[in-house]
This record gives structure tokens, sequence and C-alpha cells, in this order.
């Protein structure tokens, strides 16, 4: 599940550069930033060892 958080946040990173390219609002670039970064985070989180 990692690796599939992984890809997302590199899908949603390379978005960011073409928003950013196209010249898109700072709003859906923030947004889109966020939701790769929260990806990324998760894949992090999935990685860590548990309690179980």
């Amino acid at each position: 599940m990692a690796i599939v958080l992984f890809v997302v946040a590199g899908f949603l990173a390379g978005g960011v550069v073409q928003l950013i390219k196209s010249g898109a609002t700072k709003f859906s670039v923030g947004l889109v930033g966020l939701l790769a970064a929260l990806a990324a985070a998760g894949g992090v989180a999935w990685l860590l060892p548990g309690n179980g």
C-alpha cells in the first residue's frame, strides 16, 4: 500500500509542476500540492512499525 501512496504522490507532484507551468490559480496549485504531501506522508506512515 505504501508504494501505491508514493506513486499517487508522484503523480500529484507532477500535476503541481504542470499547474504552475500552465499558470493555474494558487488555490488549485496549493490544493494539489497538499494532496501530494498527504499521500507522501501516508506512504511514510504506512512504513512505520505499528503496535500490532
